[in-house]
Parts: structure tokens; C-alpha cells; sequence
């Protein structure tokens, strides 16, 4: 089969790389008609970029792509370019989610634009991938912005203009890099929303605050007035002892609550039944996105 590599002019800008690359979702159905692939490859000729920024390829995500791809086929072609250790090969500079998928899947062979990219653009196109998936957390996406800002030299404003964002959107998003290590780990992770992250910047007690917000489940509106009463001197309020009547919770049950939490970002109330192994577990919510977070896990659940 004839190699057939679609050059391309140099001084291209940021818009003109962003058009290569499309969003990836679970489904790999992109609300875009899928364009037209240069040729078919066989997949043993297709090789990782060693570069690649992302490292974490989730296995349940791999999992429902690739049996996406077993039902469809790959709609969105990998882009590519003719590998700088081996000529006879490929190596992927966008898509490589789907070529781990597809492997899972036994294909083949995958439909592929080839693309005569030099080293630097290779990276500048996988951040730009990295940042349009619909899944990635905040911190990774602001992170993606610096990067695009101090390696490639863009502005917030080009930024913007080709991510279809406002600058204002890019300048929010960086401000969370700001933050303490311990609550941008919280927001990595989901226990803290991109709402609370942004009332804890302007915070000096941030890290204690964060501690207090995801222990106690607070909403959104509950922090930014946490957040002002810290900033004014005053001690957060602490959470109203329970009814007497309801039974003193032991230490252990507390600390469940407490880990519980943290993990799920609400509050969440063990109240076990005394002499009995029977109980029931309460998860508070201040919002629907929060609603929608508690249906979305428990649905995950298999």
C-alpha cells in the first residue's frame, strides 16, 4: 500500500491544529460528521507516542469504548504520523485511547489522517486532545492551559478563540492552579467542585477550610459564606450536636461518616439501629448536579 502523507504548510496556528483534532467521548460518536480517513493501517503497525502527556487510561472507560468500537467500528480516524524510529510504522499523535480500544476489540486495522507534524506540534496537538475530552477534572484542564501558555507560547486570548471559550473562562480556570496541593488534590478528585474551589482562592485558610467543606458535605453557597466569616475573623459554625434522643454516635461511626464524606464530596449520616445489624446510610445533597453525581455513580455500579 502506497504511502501517501497529507503535507501540510508551515506556520500553521492554533486554530488550524485544533481542526485535526476531535472531541473523543465513550461512544467515540463525536456531534461532528466523522472525516474522511487517508488510508487503513494494520494495527500492529501502529505504535504509542512515548511523549504522550496523558499517562492514566481508566480500564472501565477502555472497556465501554471498546465495546463501543466492536458494535460500530472506530468513527473518528486516529491522527498519525510516520514514526521517527521506524519508518515502516506509524506513531500516534491523537487518538491513542482509541487504538487501546481497539485492541481490546481485536481490530484489525484502523482509519487513520496522516499528518507531517514536527516533535513540538506532536505535544502541542496531544495537550490540545487531552483537554478537549469530556471527562477530564479541572485541574487537568487548567493545567493543560498552562501548558499551552508557557511551552507554546499562546495567549489567553488565542487560547479562547480556538478552544470556542471565553478568556475570562481560561483565566478562571488557571486561578485554580493557585490553590494549596491538599484542595487541588480535593478538586482532582472530585470531593470539591470547580464552585468551591474558586470561593477558597482569595482564602488564607484554604487547606483548613477545604477540610471543613468536604467533611460536612457544603454546598457551593454554604462555602463562599464559610469562606467570608473566615476572612472576617470568625470561627466556622460548628455542626448542631444530635438529639439526645436519637443516641450518641461512638467514635468509630463518626469517623465512617467522616471517610464516607470525603469520598462521595456530601454529607453522608450512618444511623445504625442498636442490637441490631440493620441501619441505613443518608447522603445529603444541596444541589441537582449533586443529585445527578449520587445517580450517576450508583448507576456505574455493576
Amino acid at each position: 500500500m502506497d504511502r501517501k502523507p497529507t503535507k501540510r504548510g508551515l506556520g500553521r496556528g492554533l486554530s488550524a491544529l485544533m481542526a485535526d483534532v476531535q472531541p473523543e467521548t465513550t461512544s467515540d460518536a463525536a456531534t461532528t460528521a466523522p472525516r474522511r480517513p487517508d488510508m487503513m493501517v494494520p494495527i500492529e503497525k501502529i505504535e504509542p507516542n512515548p511523549d504522550q502527556p496523558r499517562r492514566r487510561f481508566e480500564t472501565e472507560d477502555l472497556e465501554d469504548l471498546s465495546r463501543s468500537i466492536k458494535e460500530k467500528g472506530v468513527i473518528q480516524p486516529l491522527i498519525v504520523r510516520v514514526s521517527p524510529r521506524d519508518s515502516l510504522k506509524y506513531e500516534i499523535v491523537a487518538g491513542e485511547r482509541r487504538w487501546r480500544a481497539s485492541q481490546m476489540a481485536q481490530l484489525h486495522e484502523l482509519p487513520v489522517l496522516i499528518r507531517d507534524f514536527d516533535d513540538t506540534e506532536v505535544l502541542e496537538v496531544a495537550i490540545i486532545e487531552n483537554i478537549q475530552r469530556a471527562d477530564l477534572n479541572p485541574v487537568d484542564e487548567a493545567a493543560g492551559y498552562k501548558q499551552l501558555m508557557e511551552k507554546f507560547g499562546h495567549t489567553q486570548e488565542r487560547l479562547a478563540e480556538a478552544l470556542g471559550k471565553s478568556r475570562s473562562y481560561i483565566a478562571n480556570s488557571m486561578r485554580l492552579l493557585q490553590l494549596p496541593e491538599d484542595v487541588i488534590e480535593h478538586l482532582a478528585d472530585g470531593r470539591l467542585t470547580t464552585g468551591h474551589a474558586r470561593a477558597l482562592i482569595t482564602s488564607d485558610h484554604a487547606s483548613e477550610l477545604a477540610k471543613q467543606i468536604v467533611s460536612r458535605g457544603m454546598s457551593v453557597r454554604d462555602t463562599e459564606r464559610l469562606v467570608k466569616k473566615a476572612a472576617q475573623g470568625e470561627t466556622a459554625p460548628k455542626p448542631r450536636a444530635a438529639s439526645k434522643s436519637a443516641g450518641e454516635k461512638d467514635a468509630d461511626t463518626k469517623a465512617l461518616e467522616g471517610d464516607l464524606s470525603a469520598a462521595v464530596g456530601m454529607k453522608v449520616s450512618v444511623e445504625h439501629k442498636d442490637g441490631t445489624e440493620q441501619g441505613k446510610i443518608v447522603i445529603s445533597y444541596n444541589s441537582l448536579d449533586q443529585l445527578d453525581e449520587i445517580c450517576r455513580r450508583l448507576s456505574a455500579v455493576e
